[in-house]
């Protein structure tokens, strides 16, 4: 048997390939190696797997998640050991997960866009170029959390327009001051701008609404899509949240920029089932 992990800081997305077998799906809290460490993997998990999870049979398990890099991949790798005696285990990266799923084993370009940005180029095996998204302070361009900050931007200068203002308003209760107390002082800062990507979402059929998101996908192409080496070339493929619920406007604006648009899905985690279902055909 097979398990493979999509994980990030607060979720993991899970799924169990059985020899000739359906494949079993289940989610678990988010093991980020940056914050919790190999016994805290290991007792969470423990009693988190389903019974359909006989962990004795599994021969391979692929984790991947976010702070998953080398200098961090013994973490995970030692809170799996004593669960999956019998298995081998890999670990990898958000992005190697969403370039797997996506495109499988045929090269290609390769996106997240959801509460933060990564973008890579992948040579149907491994990633073999990506810039770095920098995070919601410095980068993430057209990430959930930056949308959410150019709203949150737009409500605070007052330069959103008064019906638009009024109802921000009656839905968050939110003053300005309360926005930057929580957006400085939250070390979760970059979800609580991603949640405003529910109320633009819900507008976008008033032209100022439409024209913000709009713009914060142009920022993405600007800064980062368009800098890799013919980028055009290559068709756009994203997973997330944010590039499932704005499909359309990012397929304008890939356009835009003579970008075709591939493949976009919510999560990978039924793109990576399949991608290893075929490695053993």
């Amino acid at each position: 048997m097979i398990l493979i992990a999509d994980g990030g800081s607060t979720k993991a997305n899970w799924c169990l390939i059985h020899p000739e077998k359906e494949v079993v799906y289940f989610s678990t809290e988010g093991y980020n190696p940056y914050y919790v460490d190999s016994h805290y993997i290991h007792q969470s998990l423990h009693k988190a797997l389903p019974e359909e999870v006989q962990c004795a049979a599994v021969t391979e398990v692929h984790f991947y998640g976010a702070g998953c890099e080398p200098s961090t991949e013994a973490v995970i790798i030692r809170g799996l050991n004593p669960l999956f005696v019998h298995a081998g285990i890999t670990v990898g990266s958000d992005l190697l997960a969403a370039a797997q799923a996506l495109l499988g084993d045929q090269p290609g370009f390769a996106a997240i866009l959801g509460t933060g940005t990564n973008t890579c180029l992948y040579d149907g095996e491994q990633v073999t170029h990506s810039i770095d998204p920098l995070g919601y302070m410095l980068g993430d361009e057209g990430s959930g959390s930056y949308i959410g900050k150019k709203l949150l931007i737009a409500y605070c200068r007052e330069y959103l327009p008064l019906h638009l203002r009024q109802e921000f308003l009656a839905v968050y209760g939110l003053t300005k001051e309360a926005i930057m107390e929580r957006v400085y002082k939250d070390p979760m800062a970059n979800r609580f701008c991603a949640g405003f990507t529910k109320f633009v979402k819900q507008h976008l059929h008033d032209p100022y609404i439409y024209q913000l998101a709009t713009d914060a996908f142009h920022d993405f192409f600007r800064s980062l899509v368009c800098h890799y080496p013919g980028y055009a070339g290559y068709t756009l493929n994203c997973v997330g949240s944010i590039a499932f619920h704005f499909e359309d406007i990012l397929k304008e604006v890939a356009a835009h920029y003579g970008m075709a648009t591939g493949r976009i899905i919510r999560d990978p985690i039924q793109g990576l089932a399949q991608y290893y279902r075929q490695q053993k055909v």
